[in-house]
């Protein structure tokens, strides 16, 4: 089991990135916009760098919602090899079969 205090920072960054993405996308176009003059790009560049950095979506961290490990995460099934394999040995995930031959 993960430190609380990593899942409760992961959880606060994630509400910051919803509350920020479209303002960021929003700043981010404009920074990139070859249409623009150099200053108001340069302005747009200083407002989104004034943003909070926990609200950028490279922040965040792939965790297990079972265990809240942060390695060994698979996509799919949101959760670590480790919580993957116990509940699917267990017969708790739907289509995951333990493989023999």
């Amino acid at each position: 089991m993960a430190k609380k205090s990593a899942i409760n920072k992961n959880e606060r960054r994630e509400k910051l990135v919803a509350k920020y993405a479209t303002k960021r996308a929003e700043l981010k176009a404009k920074v990139y916009d070859k249409d623009l003059t150099d200053e108001e790009r340069w302005m747009y560049a200083l407002q989104l760098a004034a943003l909070p950095r926990n609200g950028a979506k490279t922040r965040l961290r792939n965790r297990c919602e079972v265990t809240g490990r942060p390695r060994g995460y698979y996509r799919k099934f949101k959760m670590s090899r480790i919580g993957l394999r116990e509940l699917g040995s267990a017969g708790k995930i739907p289509g995951v079969v333990k493989s023999s031959w």
